[in-house]
């Protein structure tokens, strides 16, 4: 596609791929097939296997992570499509504060017998390797050695982490694993194929919930695997067709249209995170603020050497805990106080109000930072941090 020497950059990609091919009278963009059955004798016959627009999809997040992907009817669907690879029992090292959804699965699979998981403090390196250590079988394989996948177990990271925004060592800990005979997953909704690209690290296999960032205005249910080995490909694809978490084409079409302004998307929403975080620092009724970009913040260097930006997701604590948190929220009058993130709307809520998430603290409130022109929501907060409780 680059004629020069310079690659393209994940922007420029993240608009060109997944495109038809370039001839005259094509269209510019690629069709959405809405066909369940297909003439026999070409590459798709039945239309819970494959789907042109599924492709175009697949290529372009294939192409931005560096690995094969495959789009589910949710990242639910894709976060299960993976565990279900495991021999049973599986062994699983979850981070503490996964998405609820993730270790929601893995209690109600641990509770059929099926698996056992442990969470872990994933920005505490060596912790995590312990709980691997101890969790883990299976003999350590020589570095780029390719077991079978997850015979070992899993280490299943976030990073940053939803939604205490914790940073893992995806190196040290990628390496760590691997020697243990562990395959690494890394959920990577939070920072999206333009800020972090796992698989460069040597992780396993990329999931995203392609419903927040990629997709990227709150009207699609959609998830992606991605991972550069052949056989998890096939592995992950068997799941999807047997299970029938497929997406429908038009969610598929959707997503790649908002991949299409993800990266002005995600600058806009960083710089607004990023001056909102500095404000809410300072604000006397804020106890505490979760953002990598704060050079204050535990994971900011971290962050700073293994991601290209440090996102739009901020997470804070306000005084008054669970009452206060509450109050903040129901005196917003811009901002939208609801569950989700990554669209281009800035939501609100307070975490821990979810069945699952009893264990965060009682204040923390979780930011998806939106589009709107920064002074605005700074003036919403403002006011709603003001509200009495």
């Amino acid at each position: 596609m680059n004629e020069g020497d310079r690659p393209l950059d994940p922007a420029t990609l993240a608009v060109h791929l997944g495109r038809p091919p370039a001839r005259s009278g094509a269209p510019v963009n690629p069709p959405v097939a809405m066909s369940t059955t297909f003439r026999v004798g070409g590459a798709i016959e039945y239309g819970r296997v494959d789907n042109e627009t599924w492709g175009a999809l697949e290529a372009a997040i294939g192409g931005l992570e560096g690995g094969r992907a495959l789009a589910f009817a949710s990242g639910m669907g894709a976060v299960t499509a993976v565990f279900e690879t495991l021999p049973t029992p599986g062994r699983v090292v979850v981070a503490g504060d996964a998405y609820v959804g993730t270790r929601e699965y893995l209690s109600d699979v641990a509770g059929r017998g099926r698996l056992r998981f442990r969470t872990v403090d994933v920005a505490d390196t060596d912790a995590t390797l312990q709980a691997c250590a101890e969790l883990a079988e299976g003999p350590a394989r020589p570095s780029g050695a390719r077991g079978q996948f997850g015979a070992g177990g899993l280490l299943w990271l976030e990073s940053p982490t939803n939604p205490l925004l914790a940073v893992a060592d995806l190196d040290a800990l990628v390496a760590g694993a691997h020697a243990l005979g562990m395959d690494v997953i890394v959920d990577n909704t939070f920072a999206t194929p333009l800020l972090q690209r796992p698989l460069s690290f040597g992780a396993d296999v990329v999931v995203h919930s392609g419903t927040k960032f990629i997709a990227g205005h709150s009207d699609v249910l959609l998830g992606l695997t991605v991972t550069a080995r052949d056989e998890v490909h096939e592995l992950l694809r068997i799941r999807r067709t047997l299970h029938g978490a497929i997406p429908g084409p038009w969610e598929a079409w959707l997503a790649l249209r908002g991949l299409r302004t993800l990266a002005v998307r995600l600058e806009r929403a960083e710089a607004n995170a990023a001056e909102l975080a500095r404000r809410l620092s300072a604000h006397p009724r804020v106890e505490r603020i979760y953002y990598p970009g704060l050079p204050s913040d535990a994971g900011h260097e971290r962050a700073r050497a293994q991601m290209a930006g440090f996102g739009a997701m901020v997470s804070f604590e306000v005084a008054g805990g669970a009452a206060g948190a509450d109050a903040v929220v129901a005196a917003l009058s811009l901002i939208t106080p609801a569950t989700s993130l990554g669209g281009v709307e800035s939501l609100l809520e307070r975490r821990a109000r979810h069945p699952g998430e009893e264990a965060l603290p009682a204040a923390l409130l979780r930011f998806s930072v939106g589009l709107e022109h920064v002074e605005d929501l700074w003036d919403d907060l403002e006011q709603a941090l003001a509200a009495p409780f």
